[in-house]
């Protein structure tokens, strides 16, 4: 992965701390059994050139007719080294990336509510494989950057870069906690489903703001329980399977813990049910999914026996 394009365009400015995240040495002192063998693979990716990229649903880098078989081919098995795909779709040179959830449906739930992205400089928190990145970038953004301290999803958007090297698009593997602090550099901050992994989410909240400049926005994605002012979830174990999960706020409450933090502006602008036809099982994700979270005898409870998965979409904005 060349960063040489980043680290221009952030010298001199209050983004220059992040250099330290993409640093050689840095990157060699990463600990993930398969984080060499992935960059190895990135390496030895074909030099193909996309004679169309497409940064809209499904995230288009190039066509079938850019290489040949061979090359098509080499590119699928890499690619599926790198499994699973949580975010997508992707489609690169003809090899369609069914992802486990459809992410264009949470884009186009939040799209037209947020301040335009054009020329802005953004940040997407636990961005994953950078699938909402790329989108920010083809909304006109001028500089995106994403942050993420899992590995495996680090490499994947590499994989995906290594077509698209002039992009303003960036992921560097790290966790928002590891940032410069009151960095006040971003237009626009997305923290989406991240939060409920957060042992402190007041703490999430005050580094959100923190990245921003003055009059800053933030858009905020995640999981909510319906309840009163001052109610939150917080599962005994595991809360749809997964055992990261610590608080699942009323919308109430999320509310009020902004406004502690000294947002301001502070809108609901969609609501929804998580519903399997957007986080599936696919080939590219083999594995256990939204269904299998859920109480087969009633789908609107986990199979724990909680309240299924609803998310909100918040924004808000810094003084």
């Amino acid at each position: 992965m060349n960063f040489t394009s980043l680290q221009t365009s952030i010298l001199n400015t209050k983004l220059e701390g992040l250099s330290a995240f993409i640093d050689e040495d840095f990157l060699k002192q990463l600990k993930h059994g398969d984080f060499p063998r992935w960059r190895e693979l990135i390496r030895n990716l074909p030099r193909l050139i996309p004679s169309e990229v497409q940064l809209h649903d499904a995230v288009i880098i190039g066509r079938s007719q850019d290489c040949n078989d061979s090359q098509r081919e080499a590119v699928e098995a890499s690619l599926r080294d790198f499994m699973p795909w949580r975010k997508g779709p992707f489609q690169l040179f003809g090899i369609d990336i069914d992802s486990e959830w459809r992410s264009q449906l949470k884009w186009d739930r939040l799209l037209p509510f947020i301040t335009p992205l054009q020329d802005r400089t953004v940040l997407d928190v636990g961005c994953g494989n950078g699938y909402h990145c790329l989108r920010m970038t083809g909304a006109g953004a001028k500089l995106v950057i994403g942050i993420d301290p899992h590995l495996a999803y680090v490499a994947q958007f590499w994989a995906l870069k290594h077509f698209v090297q002039h992009l303003p698009t960036y992921v560097i593997p790290a966790a928002l906690e590891q940032l410069p602090q009151a960095m006040h550099a971003f237009d626009t901050t997305f923290s989406m489903g991240v939060i409920y992994h957060r042992r402190s989410p007041i703490d999430h909240l005050v580094q959100l703001k923190n990245t921003l400049k003055p009059g800053g926005e933030l858009v905020l994605e995640t999981l909510y329980v319906d309840g009163p002012l001052g109610y939150s979830l917080t599962p005994s174990q595991r809360y749809a399977r997964m055992s990261n999960v610590w608080f699942i706020p009323s919308i109430a409450t999320l509310i009020n813990w902004l406004e502690r933090c000294g947002f301001i502006n502070i809108q609901v602008v969609d609501k929804n049910q998580t519903e399997v036809q957007e986080q599936r099982q696919t080939s590219w994700m083999p594995y256990q999914s939204l269904h299998d979270s859920l109480d087969p005898k009633n789908p609107d409870l986990t199979i724990e026996g909680l309240d299924a998965p609803k998310r909100v979409v918040i924004i808000a904005h810094t003084k």
